[in-house]
């Protein structure tokens, strides 16, 4: 019994979100898709990036575009990250990131790849709309994740780069319990990297929370080590950690190909990474 008490008190202890829908975030998907290539600097990105503004704040949500010049081996491109907060009360904040870009690569749309964090992101800003939160709950699209030629430290993560140095200078990362950024997270076939260089603290709670959810087929524990967005956040000192399925096709074969289109994900997908990433969310608030 008193083991019981607690279990719903701390269930209590942070606000409940609406249900998240797969199939949803599955058709957000779908319609970014639908602008074809998405590479930095593209029309069709902007494009993007409108959508992605008009149904965050049809949501509820305070959006803030961070526009900023990317240096890359091209020349300066103008870059925007787009910023959804839902407040809170604490002064302490919970991050979740994605990209929303795609490679530079011949009749590559990214479905996975820049398309299902998207999608996801959104759906998240639809199940966290109009309940009051305890901390901030930032969701942040991220502009140039991909390289514009080869992969370097300066040849990547323009977004998330230019936004923890932001944060850094004014404060904003102080007030981070968490950062999780997902990637590649609507494959079919579902299965998390056991990323070793996220935070620790991070990584358990949120494959705590996906056993607890039934979900730990999907989250499997052996280990690995991915460069993504959450790697400037980390070198800041941030707690983050990284979301992705690095297996897409067999032997990665669909990765930055033409063949990442929509028949190769599911909803089912985007449910099980979507109903993890709330319950890691209620958890981050319940903690501390």
């Amino acid at each position: 019994m008193y083991r019981a008490t607690l279990l719903f008190l701390a269930a209590l202890a942070a606000p409940a979100a609406h249900d998240f829908s797969g199939e949803r975030a599955m058709d957000y998907t779908r319609k970014a898709v639908a602008y074809g290539p998405r590479p930095i600097g593209s029309p069709a990105l902007r494009r993007l990036e409108a959508f992605i503004v008009s149904t965050l704040k049809s949501d509820g949500c305070q959006v803030t575009v961070d526009s900023f010049t990317g240096h890359t081996p091209n020349g300066p491109v103008a870059m925007h990250n787009v910023i959804c907060r839902f407040p809170g009360s604490t002064g302490k904040a919970i991050v979740i990131t994605g990209h929303y870009d795609t490679k530079i690569l011949p009749r590559f749309v990214g479905a996975n790849d820049g398309g299902s964090s998207a999608g996801l992101l959104l759906e998240l800003a639809h199940a966290l709309q109009g309940v009051p939160r305890k901390d901030d709950v930032l969701l942040v699209f991220f502009d140039g994740e991909e390289a514009v030629k080869e992969w370097t430290d300066a040849d990547s993560l323009y977004g998330s780069r230019h936004l923890a140095d932001r944060w850094q200078a004014d404060g904003t990362l102080a007030r981070i319990k968490a950062l999780i950024n997902v990637d590649m997270i609507g494959d079919r076939d579902l299965e998390l990297v056991y990323d070793m260089s996220s935070s620790a603290q991070v990584r358990t709670l949120v494959w705590d929370a996906a056993d607890a959810l039934g979900y730990s087929s999907h989250f499997p524990r052996a280990p690995n080590a991915i460069t993504d967005d959450h790697v400037p956040f980390l070198q800041h000192g941030v707690k983050a950690l990284d979301l992705i399925d690095f297996d897409y096709g067999p032997n990665n074969s669909y990765w930055h190909t033409p063949e990442d289109t929509m028949d190769k994900l599911a909803p089912r997908s985007f449910e099980v990474v979507g109903r993890v990433v709330l319950e890691a969310i209620r958890r981050l608030e319940a903690a501390y």
